[in-house]
């Protein structure tokens, strides 16, 4: 499912406009990249988790030359499904 049909799908499920469900994603994706950039968790029960995780500095190696190389430091994001989500899957 790519971005369009998700919105297609909100806005037939929610009784909303396509241009009121695209509104409604683009204001949620906001605020949960907004929440991570800040390094808050979002929680949404039944759904799952969203974190930002710290992976340190290591050192790695280029496949192609086989030298070593260092791979700096950075941040990011996890995702840890739900409950429910998970049941769903199954």
């Amino acid at each position: 499912m790519n971005k369009t049909e998700l919105i297609n799908a909100i806005a037939e499920k929610a009784n909303l406009t396509k241009v009121d469900a695209k509104n409604a994603l683009e204001a949620c994706l906001e605020a949960v990249a907004g929440a991570l950039a800040d390094n808050d968790k979002v929680a949404l029960i039944g759904f799952g988790t969203f974190s930002v995780a710290e992976k340190s500095a290591r050192t790695g190696i280029n496949p192609q030359t086989k030298a070593k190389i260092e791979i700096p430091a950075r941040k990011v994001v996890k995702f840890k499904a739900g409950a429910e989500l998970s049941d769903k899957v199954k």
